[in-house]
């Protein structure tokens, strides 16, 4: 099997718990190298990779095919760019960039210096919603008239951290809306129009910690809601069709299970309790429906097959920057207290 070397660039939450474990799982991909400012911490998880303090020195590794960046969302663009014209394929944690223009320019980089460039929207591999993408395809609903997507959470304080600062990327939208954006692409394409709510709630809040979309799609609404400041929790999903509904509670249990130095292939990877499970109604009544295992391993499968096969990754740019046209939309319409129109292309 062809070994693909990888750089990861960055060693924080989402490098040492999203991304370093599940890509070892997948046979293929080999982590050489990180870009870490501590080397202890990673050589705790990781003693046989190489640490570096800075991009340049990772760049300069021919045998690396791929680099993977984790850093904060200002940064995506300066290092996706530094990459792709140092003729390295790219995978981008999400969002992908901070603003449209930045994906575009990105996007004819990698198209210019003929690379791979993806972003890691992992959640498309959660177990809830790969069960509600297949209900989707089967039709189990008829036509859905209202899907409502919920990423909420109790955080009353103001962490010190860059997400919950005044930066560029910051805030709760980009952070969790992104998935949820993502997801409803996914399953339903551009939307005619979105509507947006989005403010900071706590107190202390420097940027936002509450959002609140509605794409428009006809006649079909897609509500999409995250806040801070919810101590407990509702369904995280309510879709309503003209045949049936579904509600679902609970979370994807693959994030836990990674946070406790669990890892893809281990047992039950991605299994979901059964009093998590959905249910299905419809005219015969309320039917339980067991939850698909979630699966994040499958998206670095796949970008290894695209490298493999030169093939388009798992996620292509473009879509990924679609998610970022809908939070710029989104935040015109906040400010604007207007529906925002778009001229897909």
């Amino acid at each position: 099997m062809r070994e693909v070397k990888v750089g990861l660039v960055g060693f924080g939450f989402s490098g040492a718990t999203f991304h370093a474990p599940v890509i070892k799982a997948v046979e293929g991909l080999t982590i050489s190298t990180v870009v870490s400012s501590n080397a202890d911490k990673v050589h705790h998880s990781f003693p046989e990779v190489n640490v570096v303090s800075s991009m340049e020195e990772l760049l300069t590794d021919e045998e690396i095919e791929l680099v993977i960046i984790t850093t904060p969302n200002e940064f995506h663009f300066p290092m996706a760019k530094q990459a792709l014209e140092a003729g390295k394929h790219v995978v981008l944690e999400k969002p992908f960039t901070v603003s449209v223009e930045e994906g575009e320019r990105l996007i004819t980089v990698a198209e210019e210096n003929d690379r791979l460039l993806s972003v890691y929207h992992n959640r498309r591999y959660d177990s809830d919603f790969l069960t509600i993408k297949q209900l989707v395809k089967e039709k189990q609903f008829g036509s859905v008239i209202t899907y409502e997507a919920h990423y909420d959470r109790y955080r009353a304080e103001v962490r010190d951290r860059w997400r919950e600062q005044d930066k560029k990327g910051s805030g709760i939208l980009f952070d969790l809306g992104s998935h949820l954006i993502d997801q409803a692409l996914t399953l339903f394409g551009k939307p005619d129009g979105v509507y947006a709510d989005i403010m900071a709630q706590r107190e202390e809040g420097k940027t936002d910690d509450y959002f609140h979309l509605i794409l428009h799609y006809g006649k079909k609404r897609v509500i999409l809601h995250g806040g801070s400041l919810v101590k407990k929790h509702g369904p995280r999903y309510q879709i309503h069709g003209i045949k049936g509904s579904f509600l679902k509670w609970g979370i994807d249990p693959q994030e836990e299970a990674l946070i406790a130095g669990r890892v893809p292939g281990d047992s039950g990877w991605g299994e979901e309790a059964r009093e998590q499970f959905g249910v299905l109604t419809n005219e015969e009544g309320d039917h339980e429906v067991k939850t698909l295992p979630g699966s994040y391993q499958t998206y670095y499968k796949d970008v290894y097959q695209a490298l493999k096969e030169d093939s388009a990754p798992p996620v292509t740019a473009e879509e990924a920057l679609n998610v970022v046209k809908v939070i710029e939309l989104a935040f015109k319409s906040s400010e604007e207290k207007k529906v925002m129109h778009w001229v897909w292309v």
